[in-house]
């Protein structure tokens, strides 16, 4: 009879545990580069300069003038779990450093030749410490340096060639090393960064003071064109306060490849933050379009949990959906200001303005009513006057197709209007206008929309939603999970009225009248999922908007149709005061300004 054999249980030796572990640590040598760069922050640094060689895989070499590190404490800085950043169990409640595991340097020595010079401020000379292969013991010897620090990392995963192996191109692993660079010289504008790659300075960032400065570092990082079209954002409420960059709506990017936010100076990647700026560009921005923005926020320690992550790029929010609204009212006040286009920077109060239902999207496409199949009809005559109603309540006179009655002229001061006064009508197409800029052309319909959607926005909250009884009550199965995350209130905030059965029956009773084409079960289940996943959800708020918005799209003035001067200007007033008026319900521009230099470089003037 065969014996099992069964292993038995015994320690790991001491080099493959710190191998296992530097697997969590040590991705590529991109995560070399940000542990060795959050370590010389941490140590308080205001310049650092970093030298690679071979996309990092050859040479990491990071210098820093910080503290340094005293000399009886650098065996202590190569062992496991050893930090000066945390002391006691109650210090993770309030993490303000950007390294506290004390696993990066030993992580990195045990998959690397690492040799570690540093002096400490208070020192008069400096050490040097490396680690025998195969051993645990440090060889230390005094060397002359000046205060600060210096790491060298050769050969990585030397001794790991399975991990060695999945390394890309030497100009892959450069650019990730770029992008992390990047990252942090973004997050720190009062440090000095300078970069070289194969001997070759690629940049040298001078401490950036004020915000002509920042944007400098910003146009050296990403490129002058996003700088150029840039809204200045900063905003205080309680214990958060959010400042920074965001683009115009009209300068987008096909790739959400210029999106950086940070949390207390540490560079994160969030899904309720993702989605937070999403929805305060949701009806300004084109659709598969990114915006481009530089955001910092800065919250009590206290109210957020990084320690979620061995790479500590994920943290968690005790306050989730405050830090939502904060961020949603604050970007939309700043983009929701009218003809944006020629502004840098915008002027924004101390005071958030009051909160609407929280709404929430899975998808980056615009709703399309053919998502939600129509459900069984409910009275489609009463439904009709209600859209009607909406309809009537957004359409000024003045361009309204059926009005026969002229308006009266309207005086216009070129000095304080905006977009200054109409001079004819192109193609019965656009609008010429003359300002005190120079002249600018308006896309009628796409600007018509615009107000008329915005109007209708207006009107319903005024007069809130118009709900519908429905003749035969709406059945929808839900899971017990989705039952406990249910908020009646929110839907009976958009005209619902629904009844919670069981954890896993819920009875729909009266929908708003204008989602009578909407498949309210299918809706209801997608909100639900929001809830469950991302704690909250604007998908009512997107429904309705954007059947408001196709309501305004067929609403608006048409191209091929002759306006009077007096309807072109009264158009153009009505542009200065709707808020988003720089877009189309699509994210289109709904205008554009040649100046009179412009002009004059066409025309060859003053050469």
């Amino acid at each position: 009879m065969n014996t099992l054999h069964v292993p038995t249980i015994s320690l790991l030796p001491i080099h493959i545990a710190n191998q296992i572990a530097a697997g969590e640590v040590v991705e590529r040598p991109a995560s070399v580069v940000k542990e060795l760069l959050e370590n010389s922050l941490d140590a308080g640094a205001t310049s650092i300069e970093v030298e690679i060689e071979k996309g990092g895989i050859h040479l990491i070499k990071i210098h820093d003038n910080g503290h340094g590190i005293r000399h009886d404490e650098l065996a202590l800085a190569l062992s496991r779990h050893a930090t000066s950043k945390i002391k006691r169990l109650e210090d993770l409640n309030q993490i303000t450093s950007l390294g506290f595991r004390g696993e990066a340097l030993t992580s990195i020595a045990s998959v690397s030749r690492l040799i570690l010079y540093s002096r400490f401020h208070q020192a008069e000379n400096g050490y040097c410490i490396r680690l025998k292969e195969q051993e645990n013991s440090p060889i230390i010897e005094p060397i002359p340096h000046p205060i600060g620090t210096t790491v060298e990392v050769r050969d990585l995963f030397y001794n790991v060639p399975a991990r060695r192996k999945f390394l890309r191109t030497e100009k892959t692993e450069f650019t990730h090393i770029y992008e992390m660079l990047k990252r942090l010289a973004l997050s720190r504008f009062s440090v000095h960064f300078s970069l070289k790659h194969n001997q070759k300075l690629l940049f040298n960032l001078r401490i950036a003071s004020d915000e002509i400065q920042q944007l400098q570092r910003i146009s050296v990082l990403c490129g002058q064109e996003i700088t150029t079209n840039l809204l200045s954002i900063k905003q205080n409420s309680e214990d958060l306060q959010l400042t920074g960059w965001i683009s115009h709506p009209t300068h987008s990017r096909g790739q959400p490849d210029m999106q950086y936010f940070f949390v207390n100076g540490r560079s994160i990647r969030d899904k309720l933050i993702n989605h937070a700026i999403k929805q305060a560009y949701q009806d300004v921005l084109h659709h598969q379009r990114h915006p481009c923005y530089f955001l910092f926020l800065q919250v009590n320690p206290e109210n957020i949990d990084v320690n979620v992550h061995p790479t500590k790029n994920e943290i968690r929010f005790a306050e989730s959906q405050s830090i939502h609204r904060f961020i949603v009212k604050t970007l939309q006040n700043h983009l929701a200001k009218p003809l944006l286009s020629n502004q840098t920077t915008v002027e924004q109060s101390d005071n958030v303005p009051s909160e609407q239902p929280p709404v929430i999207v899975k998808n980056h496409l615009p709703f399309n009513q053919h998502d939600y199949p129509k459900p069984t009809p409910t009275r489609p005559q009463q439904i009709q006057e209600t859209i009607q109603l909406y309809q009537a309540l957004a359409v000024p006179k003045v361009l309204h197709p059926e009005s026969n009655s002229e308006p009266k002229q309207i005086v216009i001061s070129q000095e304080t209007e905006k977009l200054g006064y109409a001079l004819a009508q192109l193609h019965n197409i656009y609008i010429l206008a003359e300002n005190k800029e120079g002249l600018l052309l308006v896309d009628m319909h796409a600007a018509h929309e615009r107000i008329l959607y915005e109007k209708m926005k207006l009107a319903l909250q005024n007069q809130s939603l118009q709900a519908q009884k429905l003749l035969m009550p709406l059945s929808v199965s839900i899971t017990v999970q989705e039952s406990e995350v249910i908020e009646l209130d929110l839907f009976s905030q958009f005209a619902f009225d629904l009844q919670l059965i069981s954890p896993e029956l819920l009875i729909v009773h009266q929908i708003p009248a204008l989602l009578h084409q909407v498949n309210i079960s299918l809706l209801i289940k997608d909100v639900l999922a929001d809830l469950l996943h991302l704690g909250v959800t604007n998908r009512l708020q997107i429904t309705n908007d954007a059947i408001l918005a196709t309501l305004a799209c067929h609403s608006a003035v048409r191209i091929n149709r002759q306006l009077s001067l007096t309807e072109m200007n009264q158009l153009l007033r009505e542009m200065e005061q709707v808020q988003r008026s720089d877009q189309c319900n699509h994210g289109r521009p709904t205008w554009v300004q040649l100046t009179i230099k412009e002009l004059n470089q066409l025309f060859l003037r003053g050469r």
